[in-house]
Protein backbone atom coordinates (compact mmCIF):
# COMPACT_ATOMS: atom_id res chain seq x y z
CA UNK A 1 0.00 0.00 0.00
CA UNK A 2 1.37 3.54 -1.00
CA UNK A 3 2.70 6.12 1.65
CA UNK A 4 2.39 9.11 -0.29
CA UNK A 5 3.20 11.25 3.04
CA UNK A 6 6.77 9.99 2.96
CA UNK A 7 8.28 10.93 -0.42
CA UNK A 8 6.91 14.21 -0.10
CA UNK A 9 8.76 14.91 3.15
CA UNK A 10 11.66 13.57 1.68
CA UNK A 11 11.64 15.56 -0.97
CA UNK A 12 10.98 18.72 0.87
CA UNK A 13 13.90 17.99 3.08
CA UNK A 14 16.41 17.86 0.47
CA UNK A 15 14.76 20.88 -0.70
CA UNK A 16 14.83 22.64 2.77
CA UNK A 17 18.39 21.76 2.48
CA UNK A 18 19.32 22.56 -1.31
CA UNK A 19 17.92 26.00 -0.22
CA UNK A 20 19.91 26.51 3.12
CA UNK A 21 16.88 27.26 4.97
CA UNK A 22 17.10 23.62 6.91
CA UNK A 23 16.53 24.22 10.35
CA UNK A 24 19.94 24.79 12.18
CA UNK A 25 21.89 26.00 9.46
CA UNK A 26 21.37 29.55 9.64
CA UNK A 27 22.45 29.40 13.31
CA UNK A 28 25.67 28.26 11.95
CA UNK A 29 26.68 32.09 11.03
CA UNK A 30 27.65 33.87 13.59
CA UNK A 31 25.53 36.40 15.47
CA UNK A 32 27.95 38.65 17.28
CA UNK A 33 29.59 39.23 13.61
CA UNK A 34 31.32 42.88 12.52
CA UNK A 35 29.98 42.71 9.19
CA UNK A 36 28.35 40.33 6.04
CA UNK A 37 30.21 41.08 2.57
CA UNK A 38 28.28 42.30 -0.29
CA UNK A 39 31.00 42.41 -2.60
CA UNK A 40 33.78 39.84 -2.75
CA UNK A 41 35.71 38.20 -5.44
CA UNK A 42 37.28 34.64 -4.76
CA UNK A 43 39.41 34.29 -7.79
CA UNK A 44 41.16 37.21 -9.69
CA UNK A 45 41.94 38.12 -13.54
CA UNK A 46 43.52 35.06 -14.33
CA UNK A 47 40.65 32.02 -12.00
CA UNK A 48 43.61 32.40 -9.49
CA UNK A 49 42.61 33.04 -5.84
CA UNK A 50 41.80 32.03 -2.37
CA UNK A 51 40.85 28.08 -1.15
CA UNK A 52 37.51 28.79 0.03
CA UNK A 53 38.17 26.95 3.81
CA UNK A 54 41.28 29.69 4.38
CA UNK A 55 38.32 32.51 3.22
CA UNK A 56 36.61 30.72 5.74
CA UNK A 57 39.10 30.88 8.64
CA UNK A 58 40.07 34.52 7.41
CA UNK A 59 35.82 35.40 7.76
CA UNK A 60 36.26 33.37 11.48
CA UNK A 61 33.35 35.17 13.65
CA UNK A 62 34.44 38.51 12.49
CA UNK A 63 32.02 38.03 9.28
CA UNK A 64 28.84 36.04 9.07
CA UNK A 65 28.22 36.29 5.27
CA UNK A 66 29.54 36.76 2.34
CA UNK A 67 28.79 36.99 -1.69
CA UNK A 68 30.70 34.52 -3.66
CA UNK A 69 32.17 35.06 -6.80
CA UNK A 70 35.03 35.19 -9.07
CA UNK A 71 35.78 37.53 -12.06
CA UNK A 72 33.95 36.74 -15.60
CA UNK A 73 36.93 38.16 -17.65
CA UNK A 74 40.50 36.34 -18.09
CA UNK A 75 43.46 38.41 -18.88
CA UNK A 76 45.06 37.08 -22.22
CA UNK A 77 48.42 36.10 -22.02
CA UNK A 78 50.11 36.91 -25.23
CA UNK A 79 53.51 35.91 -25.95
CA UNK A 80 53.76 38.76 -28.63
CA UNK A 81 52.50 41.17 -26.19
CA UNK A 82 54.58 40.61 -22.43
CA UNK A 83 56.77 37.47 -23.70
CA UNK A 84 57.70 35.37 -20.75
CA UNK A 85 55.56 37.72 -18.51
CA UNK A 86 52.26 36.44 -17.63
CA UNK A 87 50.00 39.15 -16.28
CA UNK A 88 47.35 38.32 -13.53
CA UNK A 89 45.76 41.94 -13.33
CA UNK A 90 44.09 44.00 -16.54
CA UNK A 91 46.04 47.02 -15.96
CA UNK A 92 49.84 44.71 -16.73
CA UNK A 93 49.27 43.82 -20.33
CA UNK A 94 47.74 45.67 -23.31
CA UNK A 95 46.23 42.07 -24.25
CA UNK A 96 42.24 42.03 -24.52
CA UNK A 97 40.09 40.50 -21.57
CA UNK A 98 37.49 37.82 -22.78
CA UNK A 99 34.61 36.32 -21.21
CA UNK A 100 35.27 33.24 -18.82
CA UNK A 101 32.10 31.39 -18.41
CA UNK A 102 33.99 28.30 -16.74
CA UNK A 103 33.99 30.82 -13.48
CA UNK A 104 30.33 29.91 -12.51
CA UNK A 105 30.65 25.77 -12.63
CA UNK A 106 34.04 26.61 -10.40
CA UNK A 107 32.01 28.58 -7.53
CA UNK A 108 29.37 26.47 -7.82
CA UNK A 109 31.27 23.39 -7.10
CA UNK A 110 33.84 25.13 -4.75
CA UNK A 111 30.82 26.31 -2.79
CA UNK A 112 29.11 22.43 -3.20
CA UNK A 113 32.64 21.46 -1.25
CA UNK A 114 31.08 23.11 2.12
CA UNK A 115 29.52 21.56 4.85
CA UNK A 116 25.69 22.62 4.61
CA UNK A 117 26.33 25.07 7.86
CA UNK A 118 28.94 26.24 5.51
CA UNK A 119 27.37 26.66 2.71
CA UNK A 120 24.96 29.37 4.68
CA UNK A 121 27.40 31.73 5.28
CA UNK A 122 27.19 32.30 1.50
CA UNK A 123 25.69 33.62 -1.38
CA UNK A 124 27.31 32.41 -4.85
CA UNK A 125 26.84 35.08 -7.95
CA UNK A 126 26.41 34.45 -11.50
CA UNK A 127 28.94 36.38 -13.73
CA UNK A 128 30.29 34.11 -16.33
CA UNK A 129 27.85 36.05 -19.04
CA UNK A 130 28.53 38.41 -21.54
CA UNK A 131 25.86 41.39 -21.10
CA UNK A 132 26.35 42.38 -24.84
CA UNK A 133 25.38 38.79 -25.95
CA UNK A 134 21.13 38.16 -26.52
CA UNK A 135 22.02 34.90 -25.29
CA UNK A 136 23.23 35.94 -21.85
CA UNK A 137 20.01 34.82 -20.29
CA UNK A 138 20.20 31.53 -21.30
CA UNK A 139 23.51 30.92 -19.83
CA UNK A 140 22.08 31.83 -16.40
CA UNK A 141 19.15 30.17 -16.65
CA UNK A 142 21.43 26.82 -17.63
CA UNK A 143 23.66 27.78 -14.59
CA UNK A 144 20.48 27.66 -12.44
CA UNK A 145 19.59 24.37 -14.23
CA UNK A 146 22.96 22.47 -13.70
CA UNK A 147 23.24 23.94 -10.28
CA UNK A 148 19.66 24.04 -8.03
CA UNK A 149 20.28 24.99 -5.28
CA UNK A 150 23.53 27.37 -5.34
CA UNK A 151 23.04 30.68 -6.80
CA UNK A 152 21.48 34.06 -5.29
CA UNK A 153 21.58 36.31 -8.02
CA UNK A 154 24.06 37.49 -10.61
CA UNK A 155 27.30 40.06 -10.33
CA UNK A 156 29.64 41.71 -9.88
CA UNK A 157 29.35 42.60 -13.88
CA UNK A 158 30.19 45.30 -15.60
CA UNK A 159 28.85 47.16 -18.45
CA UNK A 160 31.33 50.45 -18.20
CA UNK A 161 34.17 50.52 -16.34
CA UNK A 162 37.56 52.35 -16.65
CA UNK A 163 40.09 50.88 -18.36
CA UNK A 164 38.56 47.48 -18.75
CA UNK A 165 35.36 48.14 -21.30
CA UNK A 166 37.52 49.18 -24.10
CA UNK A 167 39.94 45.77 -23.71
CA UNK A 168 37.13 43.14 -23.63
CA UNK A 169 36.93 41.52 -26.67
CA UNK A 170 34.31 41.62 -28.87
CA UNK A 171 31.15 43.75 -29.28
CA UNK A 172 31.18 46.25 -26.66
CA UNK A 173 28.42 46.29 -23.73
CA UNK A 174 26.15 49.02 -23.62
CA UNK A 175 23.51 50.28 -21.52
CA UNK A 176 20.69 50.66 -24.04
CA UNK A 177 21.51 47.04 -25.63
CA UNK A 178 18.39 44.66 -25.36
CA UNK A 179 20.61 41.61 -24.49
CA UNK A 180 21.17 44.07 -20.78
CA UNK A 181 17.47 44.61 -20.39
CA UNK A 182 16.74 40.43 -20.98
CA UNK A 183 19.72 39.55 -18.31
CA UNK A 184 17.61 42.67 -15.79
CA UNK A 185 13.87 41.43 -17.26
CA UNK A 186 15.13 37.28 -15.98
CA UNK A 187 16.59 38.58 -12.67
CA UNK A 188 13.45 40.30 -11.71
CA UNK A 189 11.70 37.75 -12.40
CA UNK A 190 13.27 34.96 -10.91
CA UNK A 191 14.50 36.88 -8.14
CA UNK A 192 18.16 37.16 -8.56
CA UNK A 193 19.97 39.76 -6.35
CA UNK A 194 21.48 42.20 -9.37
CA UNK A 195 25.23 43.69 -8.52
CA UNK A 196 25.76 45.87 -11.38
CA UNK A 197 29.96 47.35 -11.73
CA UNK A 198 29.05 51.17 -14.11
CA UNK A 199 31.03 53.77 -14.04
CA UNK A 200 29.21 57.27 -13.24
CA UNK A 201 31.52 59.05 -15.68
CA UNK A 202 34.25 58.66 -18.43
CA UNK A 203 37.92 58.91 -17.01
CA UNK A 204 39.15 63.07 -16.68
CA UNK A 205 35.70 64.39 -17.68
CA UNK A 206 35.54 68.02 -17.25
CA UNK A 207 34.58 69.10 -13.31
CA UNK A 208 30.62 70.57 -13.26
CA UNK A 209 29.30 68.77 -16.36
CA UNK A 210 26.72 66.46 -16.77
CA UNK A 211 27.77 62.36 -15.74
CA UNK A 212 27.81 60.68 -19.03
CA UNK A 213 26.52 57.41 -18.12
CA UNK A 214 24.06 59.00 -15.58
CA UNK A 215 20.57 59.61 -17.68
CA UNK A 216 21.50 55.93 -19.89
CA UNK A 217 21.88 54.26 -16.14
CA UNK A 218 19.03 55.52 -14.04
CA UNK A 219 16.83 54.81 -17.52
CA UNK A 220 17.87 51.31 -17.18
CA UNK A 221 16.83 50.93 -13.85
CA UNK A 222 13.63 52.55 -14.38
CA UNK A 223 12.80 49.91 -17.22
CA UNK A 224 13.50 47.14 -14.39
CA UNK A 225 11.42 48.03 -11.72
CA UNK A 226 10.74 44.55 -10.45
CA UNK A 227 14.97 43.83 -10.25
CA UNK A 228 16.51 44.28 -6.84
CA UNK A 229 19.69 46.10 -7.93
CA UNK A 230 22.82 46.95 -5.90
CA UNK A 231 25.07 49.34 -7.94
CA UNK A 232 28.77 48.68 -7.50
CA UNK A 233 30.72 51.08 -5.59
CA UNK A 234 28.35 54.13 -5.79
CA UNK A 235 29.86 54.45 -9.05
CA UNK A 236 32.83 55.30 -8.58
CA UNK A 237 36.49 54.33 -9.87
CA UNK A 238 40.18 55.00 -9.83
CA UNK A 239 39.74 58.24 -11.89
CA UNK A 240 36.37 58.44 -11.89
CA UNK A 241 36.38 60.43 -8.62
CA UNK A 242 32.75 62.20 -6.79
CA UNK A 243 33.59 65.55 -9.06
CA UNK A 244 33.02 68.53 -7.13
CA UNK A 245 29.94 71.01 -8.42
CA UNK A 246 31.52 73.96 -10.71
CA UNK A 247 35.38 73.23 -9.80
CA UNK A 248 35.29 73.78 -5.97
CA UNK A 249 37.57 72.64 -3.53
CA UNK A 250 37.08 70.45 -0.60
CA UNK A 251 35.36 72.04 2.23
CA UNK A 252 33.48 74.52 0.22
CA UNK A 253 30.35 72.61 -1.11
CA UNK A 254 29.25 69.15 -1.16
CA UNK A 255 30.53 67.13 -4.20
CA UNK A 256 28.44 66.52 -6.60
CA UNK A 257 28.57 62.99 -6.73
CA UNK A 258 27.10 62.79 -2.96
CA UNK A 259 24.03 65.06 -4.74
CA UNK A 260 23.17 62.80 -7.36
CA UNK A 261 23.13 59.83 -5.05
CA UNK A 262 20.47 61.39 -2.83
CA UNK A 263 18.57 62.41 -6.35
CA UNK A 264 18.41 58.33 -6.63
CA UNK A 265 17.67 58.16 -3.23
CA UNK A 266 15.32 60.57 -2.96
CA UNK A 267 13.30 59.09 -6.33
CA UNK A 268 10.29 56.93 -6.06
CA UNK A 269 10.88 55.08 -9.17
CA UNK A 270 14.03 54.02 -8.19
CA UNK A 271 13.38 52.76 -4.63
CA UNK A 272 14.94 49.43 -5.48
CA UNK A 273 18.00 50.75 -6.29
CA UNK A 274 20.67 50.03 -3.58
CA UNK A 275 24.16 51.08 -3.62
CA UNK A 276 27.52 48.88 -1.91
CA UNK A 277 30.40 50.94 -0.45
CA UNK A 278 32.64 48.27 -1.45
CA UNK A 279 36.63 48.98 -2.48
CA UNK A 280 39.01 50.86 -0.66
CA UNK A 281 39.09 53.40 -3.46
CA UNK A 282 35.63 53.94 -2.22
CA UNK A 283 36.24 54.52 1.44
CA UNK A 284 39.54 56.45 0.17
CA UNK A 285 37.28 59.16 -0.64
CA UNK A 286 34.85 59.13 1.91
CA UNK A 287 37.40 59.55 4.83
CA UNK A 288 39.95 61.88 2.82
CA UNK A 289 38.44 65.15 4.80
CA UNK A 290 36.79 65.55 8.22
CA UNK A 291 34.00 67.45 5.73
CA UNK A 292 33.58 64.73 3.51
CA UNK A 293 33.71 61.89 6.37
CA UNK A 294 30.51 63.99 7.97
CA UNK A 295 29.33 64.41 4.70
CA UNK A 296 29.36 60.68 4.36
CA UNK A 297 27.72 59.93 7.31
CA UNK A 298 25.20 62.24 7.36
CA UNK A 299 23.83 60.78 4.13
CA UNK A 300 24.27 56.70 5.46
CA UNK A 301 22.48 57.84 8.70
CA UNK A 302 19.40 59.34 6.46
CA UNK A 303 19.06 56.54 3.72
CA UNK A 304 20.33 53.58 6.20
CA UNK A 305 17.84 50.93 4.04
CA UNK A 306 19.86 51.87 0.73
CA UNK A 307 23.14 50.89 1.34
CA UNK A 308 25.62 47.77 1.87
CA UNK A 309 28.86 47.19 2.73
CA UNK A 310 31.62 45.48 0.90
CA UNK A 311 34.91 44.81 0.79
CA UNK A 312 35.67 44.12 -3.02
CA UNK A 313 38.79 42.56 -1.94
CA UNK A 314 39.93 40.07 -4.43
CA UNK A 315 41.88 36.52 -3.60
CA UNK A 316 43.35 38.34 -0.23
CA UNK A 317 46.17 36.47 0.96
CA UNK A 318 45.50 37.43 4.95
CA UNK A 319 43.26 38.76 7.12
CA UNK A 320 45.19 41.90 7.47
CA UNK A 321 44.93 42.46 3.64
CA UNK A 322 41.25 41.44 3.53
CA UNK A 323 40.00 43.68 6.60
CA UNK A 324 41.76 46.46 6.06
CA UNK A 325 39.38 48.26 4.00
CA UNK A 326 36.82 48.07 6.66
CA UNK A 327 38.87 49.66 9.12
CA UNK A 328 39.51 52.47 6.52
CA UNK A 329 35.63 53.45 7.58
CA UNK A 330 36.06 53.72 11.36
CA UNK A 331 35.90 57.61 11.45
CA UNK A 332 32.27 56.89 9.59
CA UNK A 333 31.30 53.80 11.44
CA UNK A 334 31.49 55.90 15.01
CA UNK A 335 29.12 58.90 13.34
CA UNK A 336 26.40 56.23 12.26
CA UNK A 337 23.44 56.01 14.46
CA UNK A 338 23.10 52.29 15.77
CA UNK A 339 20.29 51.54 13.50
CA UNK A 340 21.83 52.81 10.35
CA UNK A 341 25.50 50.90 11.44
CA UNK A 342 23.25 47.68 11.96
CA UNK A 343 21.74 48.12 8.34
CA UNK A 344 24.41 49.13 6.27
CA UNK A 345 27.15 46.29 7.66
CA UNK A 346 24.30 43.36 7.90
CA UNK A 347 20.50 43.92 8.29
CA UNK A 348 20.40 45.02 4.64
CA UNK A 349 22.47 42.49 2.88
CA UNK A 350 20.24 40.18 5.13
CA UNK A 351 17.02 41.38 3.83
CA UNK A 352 18.03 41.62 0.26
CA UNK A 353 20.20 38.50 0.05
CA UNK A 354 17.36 36.28 2.35
CA UNK A 355 14.68 37.30 -0.25
CA UNK A 356 17.16 36.78 -3.41
CA UNK A 357 17.57 33.07 -2.21
CA UNK A 358 13.55 32.11 -1.07
CA UNK A 359 12.83 33.82 -4.67
CA UNK A 360 15.28 31.95 -6.88
CA UNK A 361 14.69 28.77 -5.03
CA UNK A 362 11.31 28.89 -5.89
CA UNK A 363 12.04 29.98 -9.24
CA UNK A 364 14.16 26.26 -9.57
CA UNK A 365 11.19 24.65 -7.94
CA UNK A 366 8.99 24.77 -10.70
CA UNK A 367 11.81 25.24 -13.23
CA UNK A 368 13.88 22.63 -12.63
CA UNK A 369 13.28 19.05 -13.47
Amino acid sequence: MPAPARPVRACLGVWLLLSGAATGVAAQVPGNALFHDSHFHLTNYVQEGTDIHAYLKIMGDKVGRSTLFGIPLQQTWSYENSGEYGPTYYLSSDAPLYYYSFTDAFIAMTYRSLTKAEQARFDPMITGFNPADMYAVDHIKRVLRTFPGVFSGIGEFTIHKEFVSSKVAGEVASLTDPALDSVLAFAGKAGLVVILHNDLDVPFAKAGQQPVFLKQLTDLFRRHPDARIIWAHVGLGRVVHPVLSGGATPGERPPAMLELVRGILEDPTLRHVHFDISWDEVAKYAVATPESIARVAGMLNKYPDRFLFGTDTVAPADARAYYAVYDMWDPIWSRLTSDASFKIRKGNYERIFNEGRRRVREWERVNVK
